[in-house]
């Protein structure tokens, strides 16, 4: 987007941070390596086991079965991949950020039902996240007992299994606080290691046996797909197949953690040792498939088989790292998805980390911890990797298709590339849903639980994102200056108790000649709120790690100010400490009067006076007049805030002097019986009741299909508000933007 005359110098260096994202750099695909290949790099340790047992064993696997399950892999690599993911998918970014929520804010405009395939896709993500470390940790150790020193301690006893995946997910999850450059720069050189021994092992069995280069062909795939006398898991083996791209759509989601320049430069060099190594295992699998000892051998793996006796080893330590290390792309794919459902309103706010001078990489503490108790829990649960296994990969079919069906409205409506978009949706949609129904078979073996975690978190966003669109039909901003008089007359009203020198509401609004209504009815018709200046805070966060700028509109006035407090990402967001030099500045401009105190410990008084902070909170009264499914959900939305924390903690004043003060959600309320006085004549009183009015209403927010349905009560609460509200004829009851530049960029 060209520059406006008007930008300010702030708003060109955030548009210039949001368009360069993170550069290619040495050190940053060594972080890529440890960061996003986890999950996909371990594949060749099951996939093509699983492939061969389903299939009836080693002595099933013929040339032609072996070349036909390579090509389907190579093919599904290439396809989903690299072809769905890392050219498509990585150029629908949202500000350098990916995932299917980033990719739902560019089409969000396209269609309101769109919501809904975003909504499934994350909700089946997150759960998937949860699932693969605990999955790809015990598969690690459980690997292990092919060591003699160690099955000689841990034997059979599946409890020590459970025990060191337990301490091991702790660490990890402990550990995601020092950032994902961090554990990058840890993590890069054991895979890049794991990725080499890949190469490497495989190539020295496919120079033995280069026909094995036939399964590049992608005829062979679909010959063994669909021939019986070959394949005798059918269709259904694609399920086994899928395992070795489980990772693709956790690549898209760290896009932001390490730049997609980093990932196109380090992905052919991974994709190229996943392959030889499949190529490897399959030229092993021919040249033993009638090997009568092999044959006995029970869970026979390909990956470990292959190798020297002496590197074994050395082959199972270094996967058991890999395992854990796989973890890593799911955990931080996940603060990435929360991240973006938070600027989407379908999760609630949390309080993000961000550990390195790159705002791409964060840290949710609230998301981590939910995960490090869900994963516990499903090793738990499930104590065996055998048990966890009929789970995986399931839920990341359906997150698939989500993509792609939100890939084919920004590839149709947003890129105009119509002849591009439908071959798209077609060719992978018709791949993903073979994939899907293939792994339905896993439902009642585990699959389940996946499910499960899944619709739990997508009642969170469907809860969550209604009651936002509950709230915005209440919101009505108003303009300021309607109520300068009234605000002037209190704060010199002397028959109301002075509250503060300095009375502080934190805004959500980025406005600055309008007030929340919940704001204003708090000061003046709540219980009047009398102070000597009043101040309405609103916090941005920019794209540059060490901004300090501020923003004061005082109306002309002495006593009233609308505050927009613009802080870098690494800066702590201790608004307190901030507001004292505002008001300094104030003072020293000659802006405000000097709030000289009478009484101090200091030898110097201060000329700023006392702080207190108003933190407001909607609540439905027994008045309101709610039905009753959206009351649930008004009243399950609140216990989710709650849990989720206090603005108090995240603006760090917990020290600070504070009111908590609750206001009704503005709705039509409950229709009362009103009491008729009668006079007392010696005898017990009875009375009439007759109905009153109908209330109050609210807002306006056409984006998706949550606020189109409540159009109807957004329009009358326009009406009630230009009738019944000082100002009311012009109240704004569109939400204000929160980033102006996000919001210009998201339109183009």
């Amino acid at each position: 987007m060209a520059a406006s005359i008007n930008d300010t110098p702030a708003t060109v260096r955030a548009r210039r941070a949001k368009s360069a994202g993170i550069p290619l750099s040495a050190g940053m695909i060594l972080v890529t390596l440890g960061v996003v290949y986890g999950d996909i790099g371990t594949s060749p340790m099951y996939t093509l086991k699983a492939i061969m047992s389903g299939n009836g064993g080693l002595a099933t696997m013929s040339t032609d079965v072996v070349l036909g399950a390579l090509s389907l892999i190579i093919w599904t690599l290439t396809l989903i991949t690299t072809v769905k993911y890392v050219l498509v998918a990585m150029k629908a970014d949202n500000h350098n950020e990916g995932g299917i929520f980033a990719l739902y804010s560019l089409v969000r405009r396209c269609a309101k039902w769109l919501i809904i395939p975003a909504m499934v896709g994350g909700a089946a993500l997150l759960a998937d996240g949860i699932l693969t470390p605990a999955v790809t940790v015990t598969t690690a150790i459980e690997g292990l007992r092919t060591v003699d020193f160690c099955y000689a301690i841990m034997g059979d006893n599946q409890g020590i299994v459970v025990a060191i995946t337990l301490a091991i997910l702790c660490m990890l999850f402990l550990m995601q606080k020092a950032g994902t450059s961090t554990i990058g720069k840890a993590f890069g050189p054991i895979m890049t290691l794991w990725f080499a021994f890949l190469g490497v092992s495989g190539l020295v069995h496919v120079i033995g046996n280069v026909g094995v280069l036939r399964a590049l062909n992608p005829v062979r795939g679909l010959t063994f797909l669909f021939d019986g006398n070959l394949n005798a898991a059918g269709v259904m083996v694609l399920g086994n197949v899928f395992l070795c791209t489980t990772g693709a759509e956790a690549l898209y989601s760290d896009m932001g953690h390490v730049g997609k320049a980093n990932i196109y430069a380090s992905w052919p060099f991974v994709k190229a040792c996943l392959i030889i190594n499949y190529l490897g295992q399959g030229a092993w699998i021919i040249a033993n498939n009638a090997n009568a000892s092999l044959m006995a051998v029970p869970d026979l793996n390909p990956f470990y088989q292959m190798l020297p006796e002496q590197l074994r080893v050395f082959a199972v330590i270094l996967s058991a790292f890999a395992a854990i290390i796989a973890s890593q792309a799911l955990i931080t794919g996940s603060y990435s998805i929360v991240s973006e459902a938070v600027r989407l309103d379908l999760m609630p706010h949390m309080r993000v980390n961000y550990p390195s001078e790159t705002k791409g990489q964060i840290y949710i503490p609230m998301v981590n911890n939910i995960m490090w108790v869900g994963c516990m829990g499903v090793v738990l649960l499930f104590r065996s990797s055998e048990h966890m296994e009929a789970a995986y990969g399931l839920a990341i079919t359906v997150t698939m298709l989500m993509t792609t069906l939100l890939l084919f409205t920004y590839l149709s409506k947003v890129r105009h590339k119509m002849g591009l978009a439908i071959p798209f949706l077609v060719f992978f949609g018709a791949i993903e849903a073979m994939f899907f129904f293939s792994s339905l078979t896993k439902f009642f073996h585990g699959g389940y639980v996946t499910v499960l975690l899944a619709t739990a978190i997508f009642v969170v966003m469907y809860v969550w994102r209604r009651g936002t669109a509950i709230e915005r039909t209440q919101t009505v901003y108003l303009p300021v200056d309607k109520y300068l008089d009234q605000l002037f007359d209190l704060s010199h009203d002397e028959d109301y108790p002075l509250l503060a020198d300095n009375l502080v509401f934190l805004t959500n609004d980025s406005s600055f000649d309008k007030l929340d209504r919940d704001v204003l009815y708090s000061i003046l018709d709540k219980r009047p709120k009398r102070a000597k200046a009043y101040y309405f805070l609103n916090v941005q966060v920019t794209d540059e790690p060490y901004t300090h700028e501020y923003i004061v509109n005082n109306f002309d006035t002495d006593f009233l100010f609308k505050v927009q407090l613009r802080l870098g990402f690494r800066v702590n967001q201790r608004v307190n400490t901030y507001l004292y030099q505002i008001v300094s500045d104030l003072v020293a401009n000659n802006q405000i009067a000097a709030q000289n105190h009478r009484y101090s410990i200091y030898r110097e008084h201060s000329n700023v006076g006392d702080f207190r902070f108003c933190l407001l909170r909607k609540v439905i009264s027994p008045e309101t007049d709610i039905p009753g499914f959206d009351a649930r959900v008004m009243e399950l939305k609140y216990l989710i805030r709650r849990l989720c924390g206090s603005p108090a903690k995240w603006y760090g004043l917990e020290s600070s002097n504070i009111i908590f003060e609750y206001v009704p959600l503005f709705s039509k309320a409950k229709q009362q019986h009103k009491l008729k006085r009668i006079e007392f004549a010696g005898s017990k009183p009875s009375a009439a009741a007759t109905h009153a009015p109908d209330a109050f209403d609210e807002d306006d927010e056409p984006e998706d299909i949550f606020s189109s349905a409540m159009k109807g009560e957004r329009e009358k609460n326009l009406a009630d508000a230009t009738s019944a509200l000082v100002g009311g004829d012009t109240a704004s009851f569109k939400p204000l933007v929160i980033d102006e530049d996000d919001e210009e960029d998201s339109e183009e």
